[in-house]
Parts: C-alpha cells; structure tokens; sequence
C-alpha cells in the first residue's frame, strides 16, 4: 500500500454494521491492517469478539458493540458508545443485511418486515445517529452496502430484495445531494461475493440461491472497494462502485 493511501485511513475510526462474519469482518480485518480503528457491530456477540480478538492479535485496535440495527435508539447508543470509547467517529459502514429469496407468489410477509427493518430501516437509522455528529463537525463518511440487486431487479425470488437495494442506492444518491459539502456518502453494490448472506434463504429458492452463489468472489475484493473510497483525499468522494464476478450475467 502506498504511503497516500495508508494516510487516508490509518487512524480513521471506522463502525462496521454486520461486522461479526462475511463482508463485514473481512472489512474490518481489512481497514485494521492499514491503520484503521474498527468497533464492530451485529447482534452475535461472540462472533464480533472473534474479529476483535483477530484485529488485536494482528496488532490492529477494535472493540465490539452488540447491536440490532432495526432499533433506532440501540443505534444511536451504540455511535454515542463508540465516540466515548475512540474520541470520534469518520467512518460509517452500513453493512448489515437479509436476503431471503422467495417468490412473491408464496406470500411470506414474515421475510418481507424482515428485510425491510435490517435493509433499509437499519440504514436509515445508522444515518439518522451518525449524521448530526458529521454535519455538526463538517466531515464523516457513510458507506451503505447495497447490491447488483439495487439496480436491476432480481427476479423471480428477490423482487422484495431488489425494492430495499433500490431504496438504498436511492437514499444513498439523495443524501450525497443533500449534505455533500460537508460529507461523503458512497454506495457499494455488489454481486455474488462469498458470505452468510446466501444462508437468509431456506424456502424453495434455496437450490437457486446456492447455485448462483458458485461463482462469487471473495469478501476481500469488497473490502478492497471500501478501503478504495475511504482512502480517498477529503475533496473526493466515489460516490458508486458497483463490482460483480466476471462470470455472472445478472
């Protein structure tokens, strides 16, 4: 790594929703390795002070913070809990999310409340807890993790799936036209990538889930993305990285 991108994120503390397994927590094995400060949240404990244990092994610094993000006020006490622990928060990592792929036709509300409070309300409330703290100081950064999903509908099985990534990119764009002197937004879609997101299906697209998922990519390749818009000087901000595995046609 060069000398211009370690300044850019090392001593950035960085919060990472979903940050126990997958995508999350090579992300903050991946930001902890070049200097970052990561708390890590989600609701399994134990998997969340595996990924401590790991970054402070390697001689990184983290801390772990259970956390639902569909309870707005579990939210805020969670950011006001990182700055009190780290002296400040710059980065903001939505990451946390559901994707049980249905047909619509099999009617299960259940999955559809789901995705829509971890999906978007989870995003939205992350926004909603860090965003006085970044205007307030005229900087910060939110990274919403969206998906390929966010910008062609995945259908038949992932249409309810496809409505809170589209909401995502939608908010992400719109939030970066609101409040972009003052801040960057950035929103990241990825396609298949190797993690515990494949496992939110157990109905009868489970086959279809698992068949596609033979050709994702790793969780790195998104952590590198992310470490890309971080590291990134202050008056630039990438506003949409979208990355798929070259063999998938969706």
């Amino acid at each position: 790594m060069s000398e211009i991108s370690k300044r850019g994120i090392e001593g950035k503390v960085v919060l990472i929703t979903g940050g126990g397994t997958g995508l999350g927590a090579e992300t903050a094995r991946y930001l902890a390795a070049r200097g970052a400060k990561i708390a890590v949240a989600g609701r399994r404990k134990d998997k969340l002070e595996e990924v401590v244990g790991q970054i402070d092994g390697a001689g990184g610094q983290a801390r772990a913070y259970q956390l639902d993000v569909a309870r707005k006020d579990e939210f805020k006490q969670v950011v006001d809990a990182v700055v009190a622990d780290f002296g400040k928060l710059d980065v903001l990592i939505n990451n946390a999310g559901l994707m049980p792929i249905r047909p619509m036709a099999e009617v299960n509300t259940d999955e559809w409340d789901a995705m829509i409070d971890i999906n978007l309300k989870g995003v939205l409330y992350g926004i909603a807890a860090t965003l006085p703290l970044f205007l307030g100081r005229g900087s910060g950064h939110v990274i919403n993790i969206s998906s390929v999903a966010g910008t062609k509908v995945f259908s038949p099985g992932g249409t309810v799936y496809s409505g809170t990534k589209f909401a995502v990119s939608a908010i992400s764009e719109g939030l970066r036209h609101e409040v972009g002197n003052k801040m960057r937004v950035t929103s990241i879609a990825p396609g298949a990538v190797e993690s515990d997101l494949k496992f939110s299906t157990s109905g009868t697209s489970q086959a279809a889930v698992m068949d596609f998922y033979k050709a994702a990519i790793p969780a790195v390749t998104i952590a590198r993305a992310v470490a890309y818009a971080i590291e990134q000087p202050d008056d630039i901000d990438i506003n949409e990285i979208v990355l798929r595995p070259t063999a998938q046609e969706f």
